[in-house]
């Protein structure tokens, strides 16, 4: 690692070595532990930054492929200092995966962490939607037995509010 590196943003890098995360991340307080989770504010010392450390242990009962040996993942939210202020005093909300609406650092088997963004997972909550919407009208269409040019420029309207392409 060069030292620019070693003093630049995990934000600018694709993949953060473990080594750098080790090396540099700090504990500021323990937030929250339970038996198979916990949280805490930790704090990358090269460039101030805080991070929500979430780790969690995942069993490996009898899985295929595996060993049979629990694995630890480790994911690290970077917080702004009123993010920071706000979970120290209990009041800006901070659990895995409900509040992790933004990019977020995770490690992977190969000893690096990589950013994951969970935008999609929204967007693809709203495409099931659709879907779900469309399946809905369509059974509604086959039910009502019409079949006609009029009643299926209807069952488009209903789909395809404000398409102008008529």
């Amino acid at each position: 690692m060069t030292k620019f590196e070693a003093m630049q943003s995990w934000t600018e890098w694709k993949l953060v070595p473990v080594s750098s995360i080790q090396g540099r991340l700090q504990s500021v307080r323990p937030l929250r532990e339970e038996e198979h989770e916990q949280y805490e504010l930790t704090k990358d010392q090269a460039t101030g930054e805080h991070y929500v450390h979430y780790s969690y242990m995942h069993r490996n009962i009898g899985a295929i492929g595996t060993s049979g040996q629990d694995e630890i993942f480790h994911q690290l939210l970077p917080v702004s200092s009123d993010d920071v202020l706000g979970i120290l005093f209990g009041e800006q909300p901070y659990t895995y995966p409900e509040h992790w609406r933004t990019s977020f650092l995770r490690n992977g088997p190969e000893g690096e962490y990589v950013w994951f963004d969970p935008s999609y997972v929204e967007e693809e909550q709203q495409y099931e939607a659709v879907g779900r919407t469309i399946v809905d009208e369509l059974a509604r269409f086959k039910e009502q037995g019409d079949l006609s040019e009029e009643a299926l420029q209807r069952l488009l309207d209903r789909l395809l509010p404000g398409d102008d392409k008529k």
